[in-house]
């Protein structure tokens, strides 16, 4: 078994108070995520882990991308029969998590989801490029399929279909807009003392606490 024991990093790029934070938790995530994006080391600042929780009970994350976000919530989209899809559609709850390594910071959000208007998820679809839009409509994503061949078979068949045609938005294809009623900001410091300071909304607003490390 290889000792990971050593491997350790020193964080001390910046530090999360009290007095130096936005009220509305919303305010502080469009601060952080301006910054991740401003960031040339950050990548994808919009790449998040959705978890959900799935029916043997066991917590099931994946890498998504936010596509929008607002003080109603954060929107994504996929395959509304797919593994999260289905988790989702029967507890309408996941866990959103953003993680900026170069900028020592984690978001952790704790959300109601529930799904979008159909004429924005309409909307974005057909933003999207052509072969995206292809792709969402070929892959029964999640589900069992025998070979890769089986997926270009079905692609190269629905571009001869919809050549200079107009693709329609898969009806099991849409946005999920995530509401938060927990979100904590996390800021790495040194000697493991982290800051994390957590919003709990509360019956008239949200509640700000700190947590230990």
């Amino acid at each position: 078994m290889e000792n990971l024991h050593d491997r350790r990093k020193i964080y001390e790029r910046a530090q999360l108070v009290e007095n130096e934070i936005k009220q509305n938790p919303f305010e502080q995530f469009r601060d952080w995520f301006l910054e991740a994006t401003e960031n040339p080391a950050v990548s994808e600042s919009n790449a998040m882990s959705v978890c959900t929780v799935e029916a043997d009970g066991c917590p099931r994350s994946r890498m998504v991308l936010l596509k929008s976000y607002s003080h109603e919530g954060f929107v994504f989209y996929t395959n509304y029969e797919s593994r999260k899809g289905k988790s989702i559609e029967k507890t309408h709850k996941a866990c959103l998590h953003f993680f900026w390594p170069s900028l020592e910071r984690q978001i952790i959000i704790k959300a109601d989801l529930e799904r979008i208007a159909e004429n924005l998820s309409d909307g974005y679809f057909h933003s999207r490029p052509k072969g995206s839009q292809l792709g969402a409509a070929v892959s029964p994503q999640s589900e069992i399929i025998p070979n890769r061949e089986f997926l270009e078979e079905k692609l190269k068949n629905l571009e001869q279909e919809f050549e200079n045609k107009e693709i329609p938005r898969p009806e099991n294809w849409g946005g999920y807009i995530a509401k938060p009623y927990e979100i904590e900001f996390w800021q790495g410091r040194p000697n493991r003392l982290h800051d994390r300071i957590i919003y709990n909304l509360g019956d008239l607003d949200w509640q700000i606490s700190r947590l230990a490390p």
